[in-house]
């Protein structure tokens, strides 16, 4: 999952990526959905790449509608984060909340799971913590971001994986 075939990707990658709130009242804190992807074992926000001639937009709404069965509004822009080093890319990232569909897995995301956005899973993947910060101060303008995903990035992203490898899936 961290290396094929993503090592012989030579286009300049582009992603989007959901951060899907909900209002917990029991539990009285606002939840993010993280989903877990079944080539590379560690929490991650839901999304993919855009497909040619679709906006930013109507990839997310897909690509959320694919791995986890819901049917979701886009709320707001949170950024675009620019990663350097190991598999370039740039992430736009947007706020969203759920409208409709029904919770469902799938193969390529064979775990979804809700978690208070102020304590994600110590299983989430590091880069993504920078944009909930972003949503949970309540950011009223879209980040830009440059970060360099170097060997340290890699190691924290092998060590989630095998350890959930290892425990199995939650």
């Amino acid at each position: 999952g961290l290396f094929a075939p993503r090592v012989s990707e030579r286009e300049s990658l582009e992603i989007v990526q959901a951060i899907i709130l909900r209002r917990d009242a029991e539990r009285e804190c606002v939840e993010v959905l993280l989903s877990i992807r079944s080539d590379l074992f560690g929490w991650e926000l839901p999304g993919g790449t855009p497909e040619p001639g679709e906006t930013w937009e109507q990839s997310l709404l897909r690509e959320v509608r694919e791995e986890t069965g819901l049917e979701i509004e886009v709320e707001s822009h949170v950024g675009d984060w620019v990663r350097r080093g190991f598999r370039p890319h740039r992430a736009r990232i947007y706020r969203c909340r759920v409208v409709g569909g029904v919770e469902t897995p799938s193969h390529e995301t064979p775990r979804l799971g809700w978690f208070p956005i102020a304590t994600p899973p110590e299983a989430l993947f590091p880069w993504y913590r920078e944009p909930l910060r972003c949503v949970q101060e309540g950011r009223q303008s879209p980040v830009a971001r440059q970060e360099w995903l170097g060997a340290g990035a890699i190691w924290q992203a092998m060590k989630i994986d095998l350890t959930m490898r290892w425990r199995g899936l939650p």
